[in-house]
């Protein structure tokens, strides 16, 4: 067997995996071919004797293709990836039946692609590889070029759009109200009522400016933050009378909140609430993670 005969038959290995993240990306099967023909041609001039981790590292390629091809439609532009006059091995055949992409079309959905096409190019991404493939946000980080907490808010903000688009409004104002449950017994210092409001698991993540501001508070005898909290009593012990000046906003179309002195947001809560209960909660100072955020304001 060839060299470019053993590749091909790794690649065909992974071709179903591949292209379907490659539609999810896309939204498109002519485009998702299009990124699978790319991928083979880098695969079949790369070096891949000391990768670990194939399907990784295929996946990788497929990602950074279709980060360039949303790019482009961004930009309205169009932007070539070969040498068009350079001979290059052909794409092995796909053996999935025709039926496979309808199949795939439909587990996206229109709706959810009508929303993706919303969303940046490396929100997009993140979202995709990690919330439909969980693809950890340390391998999502190098791709979109980015820290991984940086690129986790990527990823939240997209799901926060995703969910704004399609929640009923009956839904939207359940979360409203136990956000704002949450904020009131977090201004008022009451534990079980905290408890109460957070799911078992919830997880807190703080960025380094949350932290920085938290301790400078702390030698003035305001509560602590740690970067990661998992767990109700963790959380709730971080948020026991913390609270006191935020406000209730609408973070990306969200219930969320924020510390807005004199009308300028400074820092975001933002709260994931599912079946009635808070299961994660970023808080966001960092200037440029908040400029990046949709936070409309709307009173105590």
């Amino acid at each position: 067997m060839s060299d470019e005969d053993f590749l091909a038959r790794q690649f065909e290995d992974h071709r179903t995996h591949l292209r379907a993240v490659a539609l999810r990306m896309l939204g498109s099967g002519a485009d998702a071919d299009d990124a699978l023909q790319e991928t083979w041609l880098r695969l079949s001039r790369s070096d891949t004797s000391e990768v670990a981790n194939l399907a990784g590292w295929l996946t990788t390629v497929v990602s950074r293709v279709c980060l360039d091809v949303l790019r482009a439609r961004r930009s309205r532009s169009e932007v070539s990836l070969d040498d068009p006059d350079r001979l290059e091995p052909a794409l092995p055949r796909p053996t999935a039946e025709p039926e496979h992409e309808a199949v795939l079309a439909d587990s996206v959905g229109v709706a959810m692609l009508v929303v993706l096409d919303t969303l940046a190019p490396a929100e997009r991404l993140a979202f995709v590889l990690h919330d439909m493939f969980g693809v950890p946000f340390d391998e999502i980080a190098p791709i979109v070029d980015r820290a991984p907490a940086a690129t986790r808010q990527l990823a939240s903000r997209a799901r926060r759009r995703v969910q704004g688009v399609t929640l009923a409004p009956a839904d939207l104002s359940r979360r409203r109200q136990v956000v704002d449950a949450f904020l009131a017994a977090s201004r008022e210092g009451r534990f079980e009522d905290l408890l109460a409001l957070l799911d078992p698991e919830v997880s807190l993540h703080a960025d380094d400016a949350a932290v920085a501001s938290a301790r400078l508070g702390a030698a003035a005898g305001a509560p602590g933050l740690e970067r990661e909290l998992q767990g109700a009593r963790a959380v709730a012990t971080a948020f026991s009378g913390r609270a006191r000046a935020a406000q209730p906003a609408l973070v990306d179309g969200m219930p969320g909140a924020a510390w807005a002195p004199a009308g300028v947001v400074r820092s975001v809560f933002v709260f994931v609430v599912e079946d009635g209960r808070i299961i994660s909660i970023d808080v966001v100072v960092e200037p440029d993670q908040v400029a990046a955020l949709e936070v409309v304001l709307v009173g105590n």
